[in-house]
């Protein structure tokens, strides 16, 4: 009875995730850099694969420790306010795409004086129609967003499960449609990654924001499963609300992207 538990916070046990997580990260990068420089790219690839164990291993760990009973209330709201954070740094990320478009919109480099002789977008460059593929991509995700809220209404208010699992299939398959239309426009791209400004800032931009859509979808694909064995109820769902934070974090930032880069950028 001495060393019994008379708190509501989860005490850790000594986990080998957070310091084999960070070699992997470490060997990524490191590999990413010799890939850059044209020397191998089989590091960074290990470094990757190193990376998605870690994430397998360590969020199983979590979710059973949610359905053991360790994620009290107070450790909920830990986990909430940790999330949101993280939600806050993808801010800053996305800030500084957004920062270096509007930048050189609004200040091009031309050859002789950077304030009078750049045009924007530079000369050659053949963008986008916004009022086409991006525009029903716009329609996608935010329909997506709305499947999102249906399913997670249908959770917390209902504790309908039937519902849950459908608007949760509407709206993965929704993501990976997104996906898909995303890159049937790269392939049509009249300009490149390098060469100048804009095609670097729009797909630096666009296609981060792809690869978040990517890791919502999967994100949204864990809950879908964890839904279908049972797990989340009304009161606890955390991993749910994440997931459904981010998915609504993910159509925002698209908004911004296709009211600046697309429209505004032309």
């Amino acid at each position: 009875m001495a060393h019994a538990k008379n708190h509501d916070y989860h005490i850790l046990p000594p986990s080998i995730w957070p310091l084999l997580s960070s070699v992997g990260a470490f060997v990524m990068l490191f590999g990413a850099v010799m890939w850059m420089h044209g020397i191998t790219a089989y590091m960074f690839f290990i470094g990757l694969a190193l990376v998605l164990y870690c994430m397998f291993g360590w969020w199983s760990n979590v979710v059973h420790e949610g359905q053991t009973g360790d994620h009290t209330p107070v450790v909920r709201i830990g986990l909430r306010y940790g999330f949101i954070l993280f939600i806050m740094s993808e801010v800053m990320f996305f800030s500084a795409w957004f920062w270096t478009f509007f930048k050189h919109a609004l200040y091009p480099m031309g050859p002789m004086s950077p304030l009078v002789d750049g045009v924007w977008p530079p000369e050659g460059i053949q963008t986008f129609d916004p009022w086409h593929l991006p525009l029903i991509n716009t329609l996608v995700l935010l329909l997506s967003g709305a499947t999102l809220t249906w399913a997670h209404h249908a959770l917390v208010h209902e504790n309908n499960r039937k519902d849950v699992v459908q608007g949760l299939i509407l709206t993965v398959l929704l993501g990976m449609f997104f996906t898909v239309l995303q890159g049937i426009e790269y392939s049509h791209a009249a300009f490149g990654l390098a060469g100048n400004i804009y095609g670097a800032s729009f797909f630096m931009a666009t296609g981060f924001h792809g690869f978040h859509v990517i890791i919502g979808t999967i994100f949204l694909f864990v809950c879908l499963l964890r839904v279908l064995k049972g797990h989340f109820t009304p009161e606890a769902h955390v991993g749910f609300e994440a997931a459904a934070w981010y998915w609504h974090f993910v159509d925002v930032v698209w908004l911004f992207l296709f009211a600046s880069i697309y429209i505004w950028g032309q």
